[in-house]
């Protein structure tokens, strides 16, 4: 297992050798039992990287070991805590409130999933915590980095990695 390290405290990501700038959560870092939906903090701790969530035409995956799939049109992520499946991916539209993963910037053209509060996902405990692309701002509880850094990592990425955010 390698570990991708998010020192939330200086805005930085390294993996290896590289480095590089990261945005955090508005309300900065938490301990991860201290997460709750909507609070804007990223949780601190070790997550595992599940997978890839690529927008068509704007990623190529050649080479890519971490396993990914596209997103499609009605592909969201559970936000409610009285969804059954919160924390999960989901088919919109929904009776339940879910964030929509095709969005009008760029922030989830590329969307690592972190293992964050999913096995099981426990409602109100924080839902979609990803790595994504940087918006220029801070996320809402995800790890962000610029579209060339992401692209530098991505190859890089095996099953098995995870990220450590401190």
């Amino acid at each position: 297992m390698t570990l991708i390290r998010v020192d939330s405290g200086a805005g930085r990501l390294s993996f290896g050798a590289i480095s590089m700038a990261c945005t955090i959560g508005r309300s900065g870092a938490c301990v991860a039992s201290n997460k709750c939906e909507g609070d804007g903090c990223t949780p601190l701790g070790v997550w595992p990287l599940r997978g890839m969530l690529l927008r068509p035409g704007k990623v190529d995956p050649a080479g890519l070991l971490l396993p990914w799939r596209w997103v499609r049109a009605g592909d969201g992520w559970s936000d409610d805590l009285a969804d059954p499946a919160y924390n999960r991916p989901v088919r919109l539209p929904r009776c339940f409130s879910a964030e929509s993963l095709i969005r009008a910037d760029d922030a989830y053209d590329v969307i690592v999933i972190l293992g964050h509060n999913d096995r099981p996902p426990v409602p109100g405990q924080g839902s979609a915590i990803f790595f994504h692309l940087s918006e220029g701002r801070p996320t809402a509880g995800c790890v962000a980095v610029e579209r060339t850094d992401m692209l530098q990592l991505l190859p890089l990425l095996q099953p098995g990695d995870a990220m450590e955010i401190v």
